[in-house]
């Protein structure tokens, strides 16, 4: 497991269902990381590419978008957080809305994921976040606390855990909180619990090249947790540097 405390600051590229061989190469090719800094970037692609990305790695950490609830077994189709260590993954992310929304997972799954990701020496990204309608309703607090409750593992700590702070409306749509309702967030979090104060916590939703530099400047904000953004390699070189 990769020593969280080494970086400053955390950026993961989520590709989601996006990718090809072609894609790839271009990508890495004009990926450009600064080795001075302590940036930690991630790249999180479909499983069938992170053979080929971990070839073609360089300066960043392999990431997955998910992993199995089971070590193994008669589980068609599912992959083990086992099989994501063999290949050279060091974070994985669970929890992602759209994880909880097409595919019903509940926090307990999302709990059971980042077990079997510790075990296997690998860092779960643990997405949390509210709808539009639960924001508007002022529920916000009592949904980051439960899903905090029900989805961190016993065994997450600063060392081996982050958690992603996601606000499902702010997914892909353009929209982003603003400045002091992100920090709020990120503060509420570290002091909901002692345990979660000195978590390594990220945003997420919509980050982009112009958005990222202010969201970055949060002191108590560690990075980001880019979707589309990190489809363009040129607009995401602009958000890691």
């Amino acid at each position: 497991m990769i020593d969280l405390s080494h970086f400053s600051s955390f950026f993961v590229a989520n590709w989601k269902l996006n990718s090809s061989f072609e894609f790839i190469n271009n990508f890495v090719s004009s990926l450009n990381i600064d080795k001075s800094t302590k940036k930690c970037v991630s790249i999180c692609a479909p499983y069938i590419y992170l053979n080929h990305l971990q070839v073609k790695r360089k300066d960043f950490y392999l990431g997955a978008q998910d992993c199995s609830c089971f070590e193994g077994g008669a589980y068609t189709g599912e992959v083990s957080a086992k099989m994501l260590n063999e290949v050279g993954t060091s974070f994985c992310i669970v929890g992602h809305s759209e994880r909880r929304q097409y595919f019903n997972e509940s926090n307990k799954i999302i709990k059971l994921k980042a077990i079997r990701l510790i075990e296997n020496n690998i860092i779960p990204i643990i997405c949390i976040g509210e709808t539009l309608e639960e924001k508007n309703n002022n529920k916000t607090q009592n949904i980051l606390k439960n899903q905090l409750d029900e989805s961190v593992p016993e065994s997450s700590n600063q060392f081996n855990t982050i958690i992603a702070y996601e606000p499902i409306w702010a997914i892909g749509t353009g929209l982003t909180p603003s400045l002091d309702e992100i920090e709020n967030a990120h503060r509420y979090i570290k002091k909901l619990n002692k345990k979660f104060f000195n978590f390594k916590i990220i945003y997420g939703g919509s980050v982009n090249s112009k958005n990222s530099k202010p969201i970055s400047k949060i002191d108590i904000v560690n990075g980001a947790l880019i979707g589309g953004a990190s489809l363009n390699i040129n607009e995401f070189n602009q958000i890691i540097r």
